[in-house]
């Protein structure tokens, strides 16, 4: 049988290497969160840890399929004829639903930012939902397919899935630079921050939507051989770092986060219209006013300000 080692047991090896870089960051990341953030909310706390949880399950079922194919297997070709490993297989649906997990996170921003548009926040859970249940139909059929070679007979499953995640990540970053754009209050300051999240959410957005789009170009181009495999080992943890990057990033972004330090600069966030105007108004009286995440406002004398007790981080 010929077959090359480059294109597949290779390529799925680089990608395991890879996703171990990416899940030391995912960990260093959540170190920084827990250090920097003790005062936020349980359940943030919470989702953090069960989604560094989950990317090690998912790593270590990448390492038991690669050692299987790359170890136990070594030098015998007759594996790619032999059944698929079971831990390749589910490590797809955990990839995905560490992905989902990110994407509802991130549909709930959209939900904030947007002022509670209810259409455009169930567009993104739909497009979100539906590629896990894609997800989860490609691990049920994948465990009946005979060959490991034989994975592009499920290329159908596949390519809904992964455009779908696509889709979810180009709508989302566009429909956050959209809003965020509106929040523009023409003074330099904010405006500044306004520019800052514009490019982060683009840079979000556009990293793990390039990396999606190569996975399913590669699957749908060439799908006898690993290399879209590799580009997907390493998705989900791009998404789990993109979400612990966005919590660990409130001081730098927004000036302070949300564990009752005192801070120094006022907090900016969903300002809408009314409220920038009254914004305006009081700089010019003499008031100082701080909106925070759940548009609580607490106005103090003489410019003095002080940090709101809680915040929304995502």
């Amino acid at each position: 049988m010929d077959y090359n080692t480059n294109t597949t047991f290779g390529a799925a090896f680089i990608g395991f290497g890879c996703s171990c870089v990416l899940l030391g960051t995912l960990s260093s990341q959540m170190y920084q969160y827990f250090r920097r953030y003790p005062q936020d909310r349980p359940f943030y706390k919470a989702l953090v840890a069960s989604l560094w949880l989950l990317e090690v399950v998912d790593s270590i079922f990448i390492a038991c399929a690669v050692y299987f194919y790359v170890v136990t297997n070594w030098g015998n070709p007759l594996v790619l004829i032999m059944h698929v490993q079971w831990t390749l297989i589910l490590q797809v649906t955990l990839g995905a639903t560490a992905g989902a997990i990110v994407k509802a996170c991130f549909a709930m921003r959209v939900w904030r930012f947007s002022n509670c548009n209810i259409w455009i926040t169930t567009l993104i859970l739909f497009l979100t939902f539906g590629q896990l249940a894609m997800a989860c139909v490609y691990t049920a059929e994948a465990f009946k397919v005979a060959k490991l070679t034989k994975l592009g007979d499920l290329k159908l499953v596949g390519t809904l899935s992964l455009g779908m995640g696509v889709a979810t990540d180009v709508v989302t970053a566009l429909t956050l630079c959209h809003y965020l754009r509106n929040l523009r209050t023409g003074f330099s300051k904010d405006d500044s921050l306004v520019n800052r999240l514009t490019l982060y959410a683009m840079n979000t957005g556009l990293l793990t939507s390039a990396i999606s789009l190569t996975t399913v170009i590669l699957y749908d181009i060439m799908p006898e051989n690993f290399i879209f495999m590799g580009f997907y080992f390493v998705l989900s943890k791009l998404y789990a770092n993109s979400f612990l990057a966005t919590l660990n990033t409130r001081r730098v972004v927004r000036g302070r986060g949300t564990d009752g330090e005192h801070a120094t600069v006022p907090t900016f966030l969903m300002l809408d219209k009314a409220t920038r105007l009254a914004s305006q108004h009081d700089a010019e009286t003499g008031t100082a006013i701080e909106v925070g995440v759940h548009r609580e406002v607490s106005i103090h004398k003489d410019y003095s300000l002080q940090s709101s007790q809680s915040a929304d981080p995502v």
